[in-house]
Formats: structure tokens, C-alpha cells, sequence
């Protein structure tokens, strides 16, 4: 029993550790030849998690090739357009100046029903309200409104807008994150006076939150 939990869990931090190589990217985003291999890595990785019998490098070693096929792979789509194409494909427009295009759908094999719920997922309810939609390479919709129908910019209505820069979480839960004081361009030294101004402790802190701009947000812990 011990040696199947032990398997699994030197099967489970090597995937885990195989997936980060390959990049981050959440399934939606994902193109076809990185969830080909996403897929064929976690059925190989089962096989000897419920066979004890089996090695475990008979698990380590496929996942290992595959990763470093989809590494080469990535690399070539880098360097090589039409490789690219190859594998992943091309954008296709399917919405021009608020007029379906029947044809492009049905080179994708998508039904109308699936452009118009996935529009409405974009609170888009009406075609004529779309100048163009695109059916990306990993199958997400990229949408352009027509001008009546876009939200208006600070810079369409003439107004001036303060530029707070980014907010960035920089202490939780009592610890403070070095990576949040790089994004919003602190340092300790400025943490340290916020917490003194508001008579506050670093380890009794839940959350701190701090733009480039110097604006604040302390939540404390909640005391039982």
C-alpha cells in the first residue's frame, strides 16, 4: 500500500513539474498539440500508478519524450510560420460588418447556435452589433463591436484620468511578497512606514494591497 502512495507521489510532482516546462496556460487557451500531450501524459502517468509491477521509469520516460517534443515543437513555431499553420492553423473570420459567414462555418463544422452563445458569453446578443468576429487558433472568439455599440474610451469623451498604476499584493497573510513590492515598484522600507502610520503589525496583517501611485488598502486578520 505504502509503495502505491509513494508512486503516486513521485508520479504527481513530476507531472506537475513536466506541465510547468511546458509553459503556462489554463485548457481554454491551450493549442491542439499542447492538449495532445497534456492528454497523453496523464494516461500514461495512470499506468503505473495502479500497476505497482510496472517500473516506474516505464511512466517517467514516455512523459519526458513528450515533453521535450512539444518543447522542440513550440521552438520550431517560433522560428517557422508556416509550421505553425500546420499545426495550430489560422484565424477565421466568421462575422463581417454584422453579416454571418456561412461558409467560413461551415469550414470550422461550428453550428450558429455555437457563434451565438459564445457571443452572448461576451455580452454580445445581436450579430448586427459586431463588425468583426474571430475564431482563433485555439478556438476562443475574438470579437470587434462596431463603433455605436463599443464602450466609450477616457479619450472618446475628452476626460483626463489619473493614472494610479498598478495594484499589487504585497503582504498575505502576515508575510511579505517580494514579487507584489517588483510589480508596484516598492520596497520593505515603504511597507514598513504604511504599517507604522496606521500603527499596524506586519504578522497581524491579512492582506495589504499597494499601487505605483502610493494608494493602500490593510485588511487585518480576524481574531477568534
Amino acid at each position: 500500500m505504502m509503495i502505491s502512495i509513494l508512486r503516486t507521489v513521485i508520479l504527481y510532482a513530476f507531472i506537475i513539474f513536466a506541465i510547468r516546462l511546458m509553459g503556462k496556460r489554463q485548457i481554454s487557451d491551450m493549442q491542439p498539440s499542447e492538449l495532445v500531450v497534456t492528454l497523453v501524459i496523464s494516461d500514461i502517468a495512470s499506468l503505473p500508478m495502479q500497476n505497482t509491477s510496472q517500473p516506474l521509469l516505464s511512466g517517467v520516460i514516455p512523459v519526458l519524450v513528450l515533453v521535450a517534443l512539444e518543447i522542440a515543437a513550440s521552438t520550431l513555431m517560433l522560428k517557422s510560420r508556416r509550421f505553425r499553420r500546420l499545426i495550430c492553423g489560422n484565424p477565421v473570420v466568421v462575422i463581417e460588418d454584422g453579416k454571418l459567414l456561412q461558409k467560413q462555418l461551415k469550414r470550422l463544422r461550428m453550428s450558429a447556435e455555437d457563434l451565438l452563445a459564445q457571443l452572448r458569453l461576451q455580452n454580445i446578443f445581436s450579430i448586427d452589433e459586431v463588425q468583426y468576429c474571430i475564431v482563433e487558433t485555439n478556438g476562443s472568439l475574438s470579437v470587434l463591436e462596431k463603433p455605436q455599440h463599443r464602450v466609450p474610451t477616457a479619450e472618446d469623451l475628452g476626460v483626463t484620468i489619473s493614472d494610479s498604476k498598478l495594484e499589487a499584493l504585497v503582504v498575505s497573510d502576515g508575510e511579505l511578497l517580494r514579487e507584489g513590492l517588483q510589480l508596484c515598484q516598492s520596497d520593505q522600507e515603504q511597507i514598513n512606514n504604511i504599517l507604522q502610520k496606521n500603527h499596524k503589525n506586519l504578522s497581524e496583517e491579512f492582506l495589504l494591497t499597494l499601487n505605483g501611485a502610493g494608494q493602500y488598502r490593510i485588511i487585518s486578520k480576524e481574531t477568534t
